[in-house]
């Protein structure tokens, strides 16, 4: 080694250990120390030992969506991007078919009044929706960054309209439009109302497993699909395509005909015609 590589090294070594010296002196003058830790997934979290309860047939939980303490989710329900659901001391019972949207806030109340939070299938609730404490029936659909709040009662095949807040110990009748702030009776519901409610959820199902096959992805094959992507944005509509079949193919190397079985290897065969 010659004697400007021993200096550099020499130095390295040097500023390392006075790095290491001046690190461990701030960690010790810490007041409030915290160590950040990475962690994968926060979407299910227990609280005094209980755990959500989530149906192996739920359709979808959000990467970034937070499942808290004593939740149960039924059948082919979602929870979307950025939401919370909260049973960190009363329960919340989800049914099936039912989707909870981008950044809403399901919650209890123990402090103030006790009550648990139950929703029932084929229920949507919209984005930016808090349902604090409350009770909703099957076939309701509560619109974008509207509140139900702690004790409230909403029947089935109810809308909340969007902005709506349901102010606390109110009871919404089945089949019956709200709307407002506070919310009031806005109208009856109709046969088109009924349906789109169905088809709603039923749709929020499907698009749900779409996204849950999305986010299960590892980067390999995150990376294939890009490349599947470029090819096909690329390639001409009348050139050979890498999803055509064809029936001749031999072990994924192609039809040995199209080189084999041609007059350049079977010079015979040319001769004859």
């Amino acid at each position: 080694m010659t004697i400007s590589a021993k200096v550099v090294t020499a130095a390295s070594n040097a500023a390392r250990s006075l790095g290491q010296t001046l690190d461990k002196m701030g960690a010790a003058m810490e007041v409030a120390k915290y160590t950040e830790r990475l962690v994968p997934s926060t979407r299910f979290v227990a609280v005094n030992d209980i755990a959500p309860t989530i149906n192996p047939n739920t359709a979808f939980i959000a990467p970034s969506a937070n499942v808290v303490g004593d939740v149960t989710i039924g059948s082919s329900s979602s929870v979307w991007y950025n939401s919370t659901i909260r049973g960190d001391g009363n329960k919340v019972t989800i049914g099936s078919n039912t989707n909870i949207g981008d950044c809403a806030v399901v919650h209890i109340a123990k402090i103030q009044g006790d009550f648990v939070t139950n929703i029932g299938n084929d229920v949507s609730i919209g984005p930016n929706t808090i349902v604090h404490a409350a009770t909703l029936g099957d076939a309701v659909v509560v619109g974008a960054g509207s509140q139900i709040l702690d004790g409230a009662v909403v029947g089935s095949n109810v809308f909340v309209e969007a902005g709506s807040i349901v102010t606390p110990g109110t009871k919404i009748p089945d089949g019956e439009v709200w709307s407002g702030s506070p919310a009031k009776f806005l109208r009856k519901v109709t046969k088109e109302d009924i349906e789109y409610i169905q088809s709603h959820s039923a749709q929020m199902s499907s698009l749900a497993l779409l996204h849950a096959g999305e986010c299960e992805k590892d980067y390999k094959q995150l990376a294939k699909d890009e490349e599947e992507y470029e090819d096909k944005e690329h390639r001409a509509d009348d050139y050979w395509q890498p999803t055509d079949e064809d029936p001749t193919d031999i072990q994924g190397q192609g039809a040995p005909g199209r080189i084999f079985n041609t007059t350049l290897s079977e010079a015979e065969e040319g001769l004859k015609k």
